[in-house]
């Protein structure tokens, strides 16, 4: 795995330096992440299955894709190479909200983020790339949400922190449009 800095930030999402990402997992560092949640026409979410070579939550079901900017470079614009690089599409996203949290992972790594959750919606299959992704499927949001809390050990920490929060703010912004 070549070396990657992730961007360190206060609670406030402030930057205030890098390190290597690795070192952040061990150290358990407040770094900058997004998640990507994209839904189709039927209100289902493309779930991704990590590749079993991953260095953490290897083989978990998640969200569409995740990861961490670039030095430098925009969240939106990280979120858009990411699903492009991940699951081989592009299609427009929207910021839905942010979230702090920790939680102790596999490989004794420690997954310490400010994530920036952004939604899209897309109606066809992706090209995966088989180097960050081991599988894929379309799933009900409510069925997902259901399976999170009868088989906890098959999805990844931050995904069963975060799916019930787009469930909520997804409906609060459909109400209110």
């Amino acid at each position: 795995m070549s070396k990657i800095d992730v961007i360190l930030v206060d609670k406030q999402d402030n930057e205030i330096g890098l390190m290597e990402k690795m070192e952040a997992h061990e150290k358990g560092k407040l770094h900058r992440a997004f998640s990507v949640f994209i839904f189709n026409s039927k209100n289902e979410l493309m779930l991704q299955q990590r590749a079993d070579h991953k260095y953490h939550s290897a083989g978990l079901w998640t969200n569409t894709c995740c990861s961490h900017p670039l030095p430098g470079e925009d969240l939106l614009d990280a979120a858009s190479r990411r699903l492009i690089e991940e699951m081989g599409f592009k299609c427009e996203l929207h910021k839905l909200f942010d979230f702090i949290y920790r939680a102790e992972l596999d490989q004794d790594l420690i997954e310490h983020e400010f994530d920036h959750v952004f939604v899209g919606f897309y109606d066809d299959e992706p090209v995966i790339n088989r180097e960050e992704v081991k599988d894929w499927k379309w799933i009900n949001e409510n069925k997902i949400i259901a399976d999170i809390y009868q088989s906890p050990d098959m999805y990844t920490a931050w995904f069963k922190i975060a799916m019930p929060m787009v469930k909520k703010e997804k409906t609060l912004k459909s109400k209110a449009s």
